[in-house]
C-alpha cells in the first residue's frame, strides 16, 4: 500500500517507490524525480498518479506526502524568485503546478489534513530572511504568492518589455504588474501580441488557483456567512501585489475573446483555439474571488461611487475582498459599454444560426458567465443601471430566454433555470425593465414556441408559459419568482397571442384541484390578478388584445368569485385532481406552429451527472416591496407584522424535488405544515382556509370592467352580426373607462434584495458547474466532496 509512483527524470517510465519509512526532506536527488525536465502533460500527471496511490501514502507515510507538498511549494516559490528564465525551470514549474493540482483535492477531502497548507514552514519567514518561526507564512500564502509573480513572469506568461538576454532579463520583483496586464479593456488600453505558449501556461497556474479555492467544495453547505473561504480570502487581499492587474487581465481576457473570431466557416476545427480554456479557466477562477454574501457585509454600499481613473489606489471604503471591491468601483461609461458587449457576444454565442452545420464555434461556458454577469449587477449597482440604460440589455435578455426554453425540460440544467429567472428578476426590479422591454422583437432567434409578431415583452411572456405548461416538475418553485417578473413589468402592451397566454394561465391555476391541491397554490392567482389590474388601471389604452382575451374568457373571473368554500366542493374539487395528474392543463393554450428551425426541448439523456442545489429562499425573503410614485420614483415598503400583503408571503421553495415550505400569514400559521403535490395527507383544506383569501382576491377591477364592456360587445355583435374579431378590437382601441373604474390602486415593484441564502445558493451552483465542466483532467472527479451531491439524471 507504500506504493509511491514517480516519473525519473531521463523517461517517463514509471518508477515505483515503497517507503515504510519517510524520506529525508534533504534527499534532493529523491524529490527532483517528481519535477525532473521531462515533457509532461498535467493530462499524463493524472494518469501516472492515480487516486488510490494518493491516497494510500496519505494514510500510511503522511510524512512523505507532507514533503511533497513542501518540495513542490517550494520549487514555484524559487521559480518565482528567479523569474524561470530558462525553459527547464519553466518546466519543473509547470510540472510541480500540475502535480498540486492531482493531489490537494486528497488532501481537502480528509480533515485531519485541512489545516496542513495553514501551518508554517520553519524557515519560510514573511521577510524572506531566517527570522523567528512565528513570523514563518503559513505553506497556502506562499504558494498562492508564488502563482501570483508566476501569472506575470516575462517571456514565461506575459511578452517581456525588453529585448533580453539572459543577463538584462527583468528582475521580477521590480516589475509593476499593471503594466503586463493580459488584454485590453477595463483600465489597459494596450492589446498585447497574442502568444499560445502564455495563454497555455497561465491556463495551468490558473488550473492550480482554481484547485486551491476548492477546499470550499469539501465543507457542507451552511447559512453561516463567517464561513469565508481562507484561500480566496487571502488571495484578494492586500497580501497579493498583483491584485489589481490579476482582476483586470481576468476581466478583459474573458470580455474581450470572440470565438468566432474571423468568421471564416469551420475555422475551429482547423486550428486549436489556445485562447478558449484560458477564458474558461479565468471566468471560473474570477467568479469563485467574487462569492462574497453581500447581505452581511456592514460596509458601504457597493455602488461604485469614485473619481479618477478606472479604478484608484486609494483605500476604498468596501468589502475586504479586493475583488468585489475593483468591481464595485469600475464607473466608466466605456468600461461598462466593453463589460456589457463582451457578454452579451459570449451569451449569444450559442444562438448563433449557421446555414452550415457545426460551422461556428459554439462556446460551453455560458453558465459561467451568467454567474458573473449576477456578480457585476448585484455588486456595482451604477453597471445595473447602465445595462437598463439603452435597449443594450436586450442583448442579455433574449439569450436567457432562449437557455430558459431550451433547458425547461432537462433535469440536469435546473441550476441554468433558476439563475436565469434571478437575473430576469433582478433586472425587472428596476423601472427601465419594462419600458425597454416594449420593443419590438425582430431578430429570430429560433425557439421552440409559437411564430408571433409582437414585443420583447411577448417574448418573455411566451417563454414563461412554455416553462410553466411544458417544463418538468421541478420548476414549480420558480413559477413565484416567474410571475413576480411580470407583474414588475408594469408598462406593457401585450399582443393577442401573449394575452392569450396569460388567460390560460390564469385558467390553469383557477381550478379548484389546484387551487386546492397545496397550500401556497393561490398566489399564483394572486400574482396574475395583479398584471391584469395593473394592465387595466395604468395601460388600458395600448391593450386592446388584452382586454378582449379577458372579455373572452369572462367565466373564469366568474368562477373565481363564486369559488365554493364548503368542504363537500373542495373534496369534490381534490377527486378532479387524481383524475388530472398533468401539473398543469396543456390543452386549449393554442400553441400553433413554433418558429422555423426550432428543436423542441429535450429532457436529459438517462445517466447525465448532475450536482445537487440547496433551497432558494421564498419570493417574500427574495424581494422587497416598493410603491411606485406619480412622479416614477420608488419608495421602499417597510414589511409591517401586522399587516401582511393579502395574499400571505408566499413560500420559501426548495430546490430538486423536494417540497415547499416557508412562513404563511398569521391565520394560517397553525395550519402550516409542509405541504406539496407528493405529501398528500400532511395538509388538508378547510373552508376557513379558503375563506381567508377567497375574500381578499383582487376582482373589483376586473368585474367592473366585464360589467361596462360585456353589454356594449355583445350588443355591436348583434346589430352589426358581427363574427369578426378585428372589429371588436376597433371597438376597445377607441373605448375608454375613465371614471367608471374603481380609484387605482399603487403600482408594487419586487426588488430583488441580497440575502445569505442566495449566496448560498450561488456557491453551490458555481462549484457544482465548475466541478462538472473540469473534465480533461477530471480534477475532482471520485473525491469526496460535501457541498453537494453528485446524481446522475
Amino acid at each position: 500500500a507504500d506504493d509511491w509512483i514517480v516519473w525519473s527524470g531521463s523517461s517517463t517510465s514509471i518508477t515505483t517507490f515503497v517507503s515504510p519509512q519517510p524520506v529525508e526532506a534533504t534527499d534532493n536527488a529523491f524529490w527532483d524525480q517528481f519535477w525532473a525536465d521531462t515533457a509532461t502533460s498535467v493530462q499524463d500527471v493524472f494518469a501516472l498518479v492515480p487516486a488510490a496511490e494518493i491516497r494510500a501514502v496519505r494514510e500510511e507515510s503522511p510524512s512523505n506526502l507532507a514533503t511533497l507538498c513542501y518540495k513542490a511549494v517550494e520549487k514555484l516559490v524559487q521559480g518565482a524568485e528567479s523569474g524561470c528564465h530558462t525553459e527547464k525551470e519553466r518546466q519543473i514549474v509547470l510540472n510541480c503546478c500540475r502535480l498540486l493540482t492531482r493531489i490537494l483535492p486528497y488532501i481537502f477531502e480528509d480533515p485531519d489534513w485541512r489545516g496542513f497548507f495553514w501551518s508554517t514552514v520553519p524557515g519560510a519567514g514573511r521577510g524572506g530572511g531566517d527570522e523567528d518561526d512565528e513570523n514563518a507564512r503559513p505553506l497556502a500564502e506562499s504558494l498562492l504568492l508564488a502563482v501570483t509573480d508566476l501569472l506575470f513572469c516575462p517571456d514565461f506568461t506575459v511578452q517581456s518589455h525588453r529585448r533580453s538576454t539572459v543577463d538584462t532579463a527583468e528582475d521580477i520583483h521590480s516589475i509593476d504588474s499593471c503594466e503586463y496586464i493580459w488584454e485590453a479593456g477595463v483600465g489597459f488600453a494596450h492589446s498585447p501580441q497574442p502568444s499560445y505558449i502564455h495563454d497555455l501556461n497561465r491556463t495551468e497556474l490558473l488550473k492550480l488557483l482554481l484547485t486551491c479555492f476548492s477546499e470550499a467544495m469539501y465543507l457542507p453547505p451552511s447559512s453561516d456567512s463567517s464561513n469565508t473561504n481562507p484561500w480566496v480570502q487571502f488571495f484578494c487581499s492586500t497580501e497579493n501585489r498583483h491584485a489589481l492587474p490579476l482582476f483586470t487581465s481576468l476581466l478583459n481576457v474573458v470580455c474581450a475573446y470572440d470565438p468566432v473570431g474571423y468568421g471564416i466557416p469551420y475555422n475551429h476545427l482547423l486550428f486549436s483555439d489556445y485562447r478558449e480554456p484560458l477564458v474558461e479557466e479565468a471566468a471560473q477562477v474570477l467568479i469563485v474571488t467574487l462569492d462574497y454574501d453581500s447581505s452581511t457585509s456592514s460596509s458601504p454600499t457597493v455602488d461604485g461611487t469614485t473619481t479618477g481613473t478606472a479604478m484608484d489606489d486609494v483605500d476604498p471604503p468596501g468589502p475586504d475582498n479586493l475583488f468585489v471591491n475593483y468591481l464595485s468601483r469600475i464607473h466608466r461609461e466605456e468600461d461598462f459599454q466593453f463589460i456589457l458587449k463582451g457578454v452579451a457576444r459570449l451569451l449569444s454565442n450559442p444562438l448563433v444560426q449557421t446555414y452550415l452545420p457545426n460551422s461556428a464555434k459554439k462556446i460551453q461556458f455560458h453558465q459561467e458567465l451568467l454567474v458573473l454577469f449576477w456578480k457585476l449587477c448585484d455588486f456595482n449597482k451604477k453597471f445595473l443601471f447602465f445595462v437598463l440604460k439603452s435597449s443594450d440589455v436586450l442583448d442579455i435578455l433574449v439569450p436567457i430566454l432562449y437557455f430558459l426554453n431550451d433547458a425547461r425540460a432537462d433535469q440536469s440544467r435546473v441550476g441554468l433555470m433558476h439563475i436565469g429567472v434571478f437575473i430576469l428578476l433582478l433586472l425587472s426590479g428596476e423601472r427601465n425593465f419594462g419600458v425597454r422591454l416594449n420593443k419590438p422583437y425582430s431578430v429570430r432567434v429560433p425557439m421552440d414556441i409559437p411564430v408571433f409578431t409582437g414585443t420583447h415583452a411577448d417574448l418573455l411572456i411566451i417563454v414563461f408559459h412554455k416553462i410553466i405548461t411544458s417544463g418538468h416538475q421541478r420548476l414549480q418553485p420558480l413559477f413565484d419568482c416567474l410571475l413576480t417578473i411580470v407583474v414588475n413589468g408594469e408598462h406593457w402592451s401585450l399582443s393577442m397571442v401573449a394575452a392569450n397566454k396569460l388567460l390560460h394561465l390564469l385558467e390553469a391555476f383557477s381550478t379548484t384541484w389546484f387551487l386546492f391541491s397545496a397550500v401556497q397554490n393561490h398566489h399564483l392567482v394572486f400574482f396574475l390578478l395583479e398584471v391584469f389590474n395593473n394592465i387595466i388601471q395604468y395601460q388600458f389604452d395600448g391593450n386592446s388584445n388584452l382586454v378582449y382575451a379577458v372579455i373572452r374568457k369572462r367565466n373564469v373571473f366568474h368562477q373565481l368569485a363564486n369559488l365554493p368554500t364548503d368542504s363537500q366542493s373542495i373534496q369534490k374539487g381534490l377527486q378532479r385532481k387524481k383524475k388530472t395528474p398533468e401539473p398543469i392543463s396543456r390543452t386549449n393554450s393554442q400553441d400553433g406552429i413554433s418558429m422555423e428551425g426550432s428543436r423542441p426541448a429535450a429532457p436529459a439523456e438517462p445517466g447525465t451527472l448532475k450536482t445537487s442545489l440547496v433551497a432558494t429562499p421564498g419570493i417574500d425573503k427574495l424581494t422587497e416591496k416598493s410603491q411606485v410614485s406619480e412622479d416614477g420614483t420608488m419608495r421602499s415598503l417597510e414589511p409591517e407584522a401586522s399587516q401582511l400583503s393579502p395574499e400571505g408571503n408566499p413560500p420559501a421553495a426548495l430546490s430538486d424535488g423536494e417540497s415547499w415550505s416557508g412562513e404563511a400569514s398569521h391565520s394560517r400559521r397553525d395550519r402550516r405544515r409542509l405541504s406539496s403535490a407528493s405529501s398528500s395527507g400532511q395538509w388538508t383544506p378547510t373552508p376557513d382556509w379558503v375563506m381567508s383569501w377567497k375574500s381578499k382576491l383582487p376582482l373589483q377591477t376586473i368585474m367592473r370592467l366585464l360589467q361596462v364592456l360585456v353589454p356594449q360587445v355583445e350588443k355591436i355583435c348583434i346589430d352589426k352580426g358581427l363574427t369578426d374579431e378585428s372589429e371588436i378590437l376597433k371597438f376597445l382601441q377607441h373605448g375608454t373607462l375613465v371614471g367608471l373604474l374603481p380609484v387605482p390602486h399603487p403600482i408594487l415593484i419586487r426588488k430583488y434584495q441580497a440575502n445569505s441564502g442566495t449566496a448560498m445558493w450561488f456557491r453551490t451552483y458555481m462549484w457544482g458547474v465548475i466541478y462538472l465542466r473540469n473534465v480533461d483532467p477530471p480534477i475532482w472527479y471520485d473525491t469526496d466532496v460535501k457541498l453537494f451531491e453528485i446524481q446522475r439524471v
